[in-house]
């Protein structure tokens, strides 16, 4: 009997976030990141079930954030919408723009 030669699953190249989803569940609190290539990312945030809403939002910013600069090198802004539901939340995903103030000219 032959055997095949077991291959070795590539990891998916994930985009840039664009979108991420925030769901209070009996279970805890879970997350959608939906790259700009499309796709999902599903996971669940390491916090404590009864974190406040505001304080679970601030973690999955965070976590969003640290995710584009860890992966791709980039920095990002998370902007919530209002919430369409009390138990969940929606937020859009830019590149940050970054406004450096000009260095200060020397007259001589």
């Amino acid at each position: 009997m032959v055997r095949r030669k077991k291959e070795k699953k590539k990891r998916p190249a994930w985009g840039i976030p664009k979108g991420i989803v925030l769901l209070a569940t009996p279970e805890g609190w879970r997350f959608v990141i939906q790259p700009v290539e499309g796709g999902m990312l599903c996971g669940r945030l390491d916090i404590p079930i009864n974190t406040d809403p505001q304080d679970a939002r601030a973690a999955a910013a965070v976590m969003v954030v640290e995710l584009a600069r860890d992966v791709h090198d980039t920095d990002v802004e998370v902007t919530w919408d209002p919430p369409p539901e009390p138990w969940s939340w929606t937020a859009q995903i830019t590149l940050a723009t970054h406004n450096e103030s000009p260095s200060p000219a020397t007259s001589g």
